[in-house]
């Protein structure tokens, strides 16, 4: 029989005290528990609705109308979709929300990104003042840009029809304007977070402002960029307001609509017809795209926010 002795590793393993957990006091305990619940509380407010209107989706009306409340579809009726998509014109809306959503959270990452670098970067006069007009911005309802919107959209739909009324090009810049402020606000916060050291680096070795900020800065700042990006993307994909004052052709020709627009529209203009499920279904096919995005960027989103938080 072989007669295994210790190693020395093994007695000072043994030899050390046992760090023991910090006892809780009962007011910690209860206040853990009740952390605990509220959050169990919370995923139950947001996940139930959710799951209410993702199975309401493959309903029948006759379900819907009878018994509302119910979970479980009696079966799959996977035509509820194809109404939506073909007769509710949801693949209309959605196509040109991805088409304004292109272009608005792009340029609005673009532009300010590189407004909140020079202003957390660079010390020139009137530095300040200028990053608290963005920051002034943040506390403006938009319900108070309705009718200057509105008006001024108007008088240029006649020598700008570009950026008249009923414009893809206009309710892009109107998103730029909108998201532009939160924008500046995050990402101002994390160029100032970021090493300066790797900037100067770039710049004794000869590269300009431009490329320092495009090849050095830009690529450090990246779990920010994916945060404020994925905010911006929910943040216009659900808008409703702006779409509704800027999208509202007067002269009779077809709106291009955005798809918040577009349920609205689903729900309104059933009057005596209860296309509940076709309904349902249209905001299945709304809530998807976002839960997806968030999904595959959750940890990124989470990096971004923690970063910019503990440096």
């Amino acid at each position: 029989m072989a007669i295994i002795t210790p190693t020395r590793e093994t007695a000072a393993a043994k030899s050390k005290p046992r760090v023991r957990a910090p006892k809780t006091t009962p007011t910690e305990r209860a206040l853990n528990v009740g952390a605990h619940s509220f959050l169990v509380f919370w995923a139950a407010m947001v996940i139930i609705p959710l799951l209410w209107v993702f199975l309401s989706a493959f309903k029948d009306d006759s379900q819907i109308i009878r018994d509302p409340l119910s979970f479980i579809p009696n079966s799959l009726h996977w035509s509820n979709f194809r109404r939506a998509w073909s007769k509710g014109h949801i693949g209309d809306y959605l196509g040109n929300t991805v088409l304004i959503l292109a272009f608005g959270v792009t340029l609005t990452m673009l532009l300010g990104s590189m407004a909140a670098y020079v202003l957390a970067r660079f010390d020139f006069w009137g530095n300040r003042a200028i990053y608290y007009m963005f920051v002034a911005g943040l506390t403006l309802p938009v319900f108070m840009a309705a009718v200057p919107l509105y008006t001024n959209t108007l008088d240029m739909d006649d020598t700008f029809p570009l950026l008249g009324i009923n414009s893809r090009v206009m309710l892009v810049m109107v998103y730029i304007a909108w998201s532009l402020s939160f924008t500046i606000f995050f990402m101002h916060a994390f160029f100032r977070t970021l090493d300066s050291s790797v900037a100067e680096a770039a710049l004794v070795d000869g590269a300009s402002h431009t490329r320092t900020f495009f090849q050095v800065m830009l690529p450090m700042a990246k779990p920010g960029l994916i945060s404020i990006g994925i905010f911006n993307v929910i943040g216009q994909w659900n808008q409703w307001y702006l779409p509704t004052v800027v999208m509202n052709p007067s002269g009779g020709e077809t709106a291009h609509k955005v798809l918040a627009q577009g349920l609205l529209d689903l729900s309104l203009s059933q009057g005596y017809k209860s296309d509940w499920s076709g309904m349902f279904a249209g905001l299945t096919l709304a809530m998807l795209p976002v839960i997806a995005v968030y999904t595959v960027f959750q940890r990124q989103v989470q990096a971004g926010l923690s970063v910019s938080v503990t440096k």
